[in-house]
């Protein structure tokens, strides 16, 4: 298993705007995707890492192992998690 980015959000949020141009930044400058779940559809995934705040990153190792965790409303910078992406 490779290392894994997930951005978890809810798309009808106040805050859903800055994400969606976040993920898009990540996508123009990087020319890779964050793999995107809504935490009503998968509630096991929010559950396993202990989500409970929107929107969260989380960077996941190939073991599924939690590498950087970034929650609320302030986005990461990009090169921060585009190094766990590596």
């Amino acid at each position: 298993m490779s290392p894994r980015v997930v951005c978890v959000f809810r798309d009808d949020q106040d805050y859903s705007r800055t994400v969606f141009e976040w993920l898009e930044n990540f996508r123009r400058q990087t020319g890779r995707e964050i793999e995107v779940l809504d935490p009503d559809v998968d509630t096991g995934f929010c559950e396993t890492y202990d989500i409970v705040e929107y929107p969260s990153i989380v960077a996941l190792g190939p073991n599924g192992d939690v590498r950087a965790l970034w929650r609320g409303k302030a986005m990461p910078l990009i090169n921060e998690v585009l190094y766990y992406m590596m």
